[in-house]
């Protein structure tokens, strides 16, 4: 299979994982089916959305209309499953795969920018973070819930290290760009799954305060 075919199937699995997650994210709202495929879709397609509109470039799924399809049968059919998706087996597997995605989209994003030429080298970074994370920001805001920003999650982080992992080697070694695409991926899964294992968690204070005598 040509790279650029696993690429896209890869991207849909994890659009489709960002969709799941959503949708079990808020089923304790009592969020009617409308509202919840709404919902599922934007976390799965928003960030990507957000960042081409700030490039000013065709927005991605416009150019290729399988993301919305898969996001919304992935929505309907969460909706219609969340008894059994919720289990902790398929849910813990869910979450893993949202952070591949999260991982490959950032990753993708930041290469992306950096082929455009815009804002280098901060901008990358900046829009690959805000293509993993910011459909999940606008379901949040939406459905009256604690955002990423101001949770102790370990789920920005992660992609934030890649991006720049992978700027640096775009400016270094550009001949290694599907190499380290690949290992800054890889490094961002398994930086996420750690956090989903143990539970790991943003420190909430850097440093402490100091005993009384």
């Amino acid at each position: 299979m040509p790279l650029d075919d696993l690429q896209t199937w890869f991207a849909l699995t994890a659009t489709v994982a960002f969709a799941v997650t959503a949708v079990l994210a808020v089923a304790d709202r009592g969020v009617d089916i409308f509202g919840t495929t709404v919902l599922g879709v934007i976390t799965a397609i928003g960030g990507g959305t957000v960042r081409d509109l700030i490039l000013d470039v065709p927005v991605f799924w416009a150019v290729e209309l399988s993301y919305v399809w898969f996001a919304l049968g992935a929505s309907l059919l969460a909706f219609a499953a969340r008894a059994a998706l919720s289990q902790k087996a398929v849910y813990g597997l869910m979450l893993h795969l949202d952070g591949f995605g999260a991982a490959l989209f950032g990753i993708q994003a930041a290469g992306k920018v950096w082929d455009l030429g815009f804002g280098l080298p901060i901008a990358p970074i900046i829009l690959g973070v805000v293509t993993a994370i910011g459909g999940g920001l606008i379901r949040d805001v939406l459905a009256g819930r604690q955002t990423l920003l101001m949770s102790r999650e370990l789920y920005a982080i992660p992609v934030m290290f890649g991006c720049i992992a992978f700027v640096v080697i775009l400016d270094v070694l550009p001949e290694y760009r599907v190499v380290g695409a690949i290992a800054c991926i890889a490094f961002v899964t398994g930086l996420r799954s750690a956090a989903i294992r143990w539970r790991l968690t943003v420190p909430e204070r850097l440093t402490t305060r100091p005993r009384r005598q």
